[in-house]
């Protein structure tokens, strides 16, 4: 069973130290954030979004804290060509953050 797009943005204002740096990072309004977490209307685009940055959170708390998996988020990636991944997850480019946080998993455990 799919998990609703309200239960993920509520997992993701758990994540992170507030609605607004969920939205910081969706690249969307706060007001879009409190809408979809109350389970009002979210456009393909921004699900997707949501899906990507919930599914690389729970990923990469697996291996750091929420600091770290956080500043990875924001920060310069080697395995994105030094790009941050929260560009890549605003532009929905899935294939690319998907296979850096594969690749942050082998080296986490190396």
């Amino acid at each position: 069973m799919a998990v609703a797009t309200q239960e993920k943005v509520k997992a993701l204002g758990e994540d992170f130290s507030s609605l607004r740096e969920v939205a910081d990072v969706l690249g969307v309004d706060v007001a879009q954030i409190s809408r979809w977490r109350r389970g009002g209307g979210i456009d393909e685009a921004n699900a997707l979004r949501v899906d990507l940055l919930e599914f690389v959170m729970s990923q990469l708390l697996r291996i750091y804290d929420r600091q770290t998996a956080r500043d990875w988020l924001f920060g310069l990636n080697p395995h994105l060509g030094d790009r941050r991944p929260l560009d890549l997850i605003r532009a929905g480019r899935v294939h690319e953050v998907i296979a850096a946080v594969e690749a942050e998993y082998g080296e986490g455990y190396s």
